[in-house]
């Protein structure tokens, strides 16, 4: 029954939607995470002059949220989806990267440069693609095989 529900959940989700859901489920764990265990802030000093990485909680938080509802979208319509899915990583890169031109934190290059390409590259590369890019199969003339 449970395999059924899943595979019918699968289904009506698609590759984009997925995608969508297990990204949207990720950032809110990750914003959870900051809320009730914060790490320490290393490379983090552009996003803590601000406020507290409690509060930078909530950005990770409700653009999860936004990214995992729009899972449940027609195609098209999930655009919010994505744009939210790409801004907590985005803020993140340009903490570190102005963490290494400020010399505090060298480390923060290797750290910007892997939010960049495991979290931004990868969700502009799915927003792109199509819920079903493999064409149709060829209908077969008369008198052919298929």
């Amino acid at each position: 029954m449970l395999c059924r529900a899943v595979r019918r959940l699968i289904q009506h989700l698609g590759r984009r939607g997925s995608f969508l859901l297990i990204l949207g489920i990720g950032k809110t764990c990750w914003g959870l995470s900051f809320l009730f265990n914060p790490p320490d802030d290393h490379g983090l000093t552009l996003l803590t002059s601000v406020c507290s990485l409690r509060h930078w909680a909530w950005l990770w938080i409700i653009c999860g949220l936004i990214t995992g509802a729009s899972a449940f979208l027609q195609i098209g319509r999930d655009r919010a989806g994505f744009i939210a899915a790409l801004i907590p990583p985005s803020v993140w890169a340009l903490a570190y990267g102005a963490a290494v031109v400020s010399g505090t934190y060298s480390r923060g290059a290797y750290v910007a440069v892997w939010y960049l390409t495991s979290h931004v590259g990868v969700i502009m590369w799915a927003s792109g693609v199509p819920e079903y890019s493999v064409p149709p199969p060829r209908r077969a003339r008369r008198g052919e095989v298929p």
